[in-house]
């Protein structure tokens, strides 16, 4: 297995080059001057040409990928112009609010999909089952822009039970002592439980708007598991010789419908996780998300870039996850 990991990793390197190569392109070929953004429009061209000359766009393209590629094995993902930071120190205070916001919505959607997809199929055709393919259809059409707008007006606007979608806290409490940088992680190791509630009541909202379509992507994988395992000779088997139906569902048909569940779950975490950018931006939320879109706006290269890049490894990252995964859960797969 030691083998097969040191070359998945190996093959994942040619993959990051060719990502970091389009992302330099197509961030180039955009229209836009970043010298003119951050000088602004008003500015006198010697100042423009100046900042051009600090930040290196009179070079040539190759001779600025080169260097970015460069400060990429240096460690260096390159310098945010429209904060006056690197990206890095920029990445490490914003990630947490991201990785937050991730695990909840992850959270909640295997909490809620997983049972929903063996219920229906174990009861096919029944109108649970009826009704939760209805819900994994709306949940994987609806915009998540507009989720998050509908469920901003009714339980903010209308209903008063959510808080204004301004944050991770509120902005009269003060944050939990730091340790992880996660809000509601860090107020139950601190005791915290007033953050603690106010955390929570934040990151409730966008992380049910993340989620829905993760969770109907999983649900609708769940049952279509389960309807192939259950359809198995040895579940019949199993049955037959008496096994109570709890035990034959949990025991036996569970785990190997989760193996193909396995992927799924994997890949929708990378999604979650590279894909909270308008799900922050509609909340406030101030994680990856919502800078990378200021950065957007500012035509700021070197976030974008970089926020593209970690999306890419994560991906790659949690498929090799996944993989070594199944071999825990079928100790037959073999690594080759």
């Amino acid at each position: 297995m030691v083998n097969y990991i040191v070359r998945r990793i190996v093959f994942m390197i040619p993959g990051l080059i060719g990502i970091a190569l389009i992302t330099f392109i197509i961030s180039r070929v955009l229209p836009g001057d970043p010298a003119v953004m951050l000088a602004g429009e008003q500015a006198p061209p010697a100042v423009v040409e100046k900042i051009r000359q600090e930040m290196g766009l009179n070079d040539p393209l190759y001779i600025q990928f080169f260097d970015y590629i460069g400060q990429l094995v240096r460690g260096n993902l390159g310098f945010a112009w429209h904060t006056g930071h690197s990206v890095l120190s920029d990445f490490a205070t914003r990630f947490p609010a991201t990785l937050e916001l991730t695990i909840a919505s992850f959270l909640i959607a295997v909490l809620v999909a997983v049972p929903v997809g063996i219920v229906a199929a174990t009861k096919k055709e029944s109108a649970i089952d009826h009704i939760s393919r209805v819900f994994s259809l709306i949940g994987a059409c609806v915009p998540v822009f507009w989720l998050g707008l509908m469920l901003i007006y009714f339980f903010y606007s209308k209903l008063g039970w959510a808080p204004a979608p301004l944050g991770r806290i509120g902005e009269d409490i003060n944050p939990p002592t730091h340790v992880t940088g996660l809000y509601v992680l860090d107020s139950l190791l601190s005791g915290d439980f007033i953050a603690l509630k106010q955390s929570i009541s934040h990151l409730i909202l966008p992380a049910i708007c993340l989620s829905t379509g993760t969770m109907a992507i999983i649900a609708r994988m769940m049952r279509s598991s389960m309807l192939e395992v259950i359809g198995q000779d040895y579940i019949r088997t199993a049955r037959s010789k008496g096994i109570y139906e709890r035990s034959v569902i949990f025991k036996h048909a569970l785990v190997n419908a989760l193996i193909p569940t396995l992927t799924v779950l994997g890949l929708q975490f990378g999604y979650l996780l590279g894909g909270a950018v308008i799900t922050e931006t509609i909340f406030t939320w101030p994680g990856i998300g919502g800078y990378v879109t200021e950065s957007i706006l500012a035509t700021d290269y070197a976030p974008i870039q970089a926020f593209t890049l970690l999306s890419a490894f994560l991906y790659s990252f949690i498929n090799l996850t996944v993989d070594v995964l199944y071999g825990f859960i079928d100790p037959r797969i073999r690594y080759e």
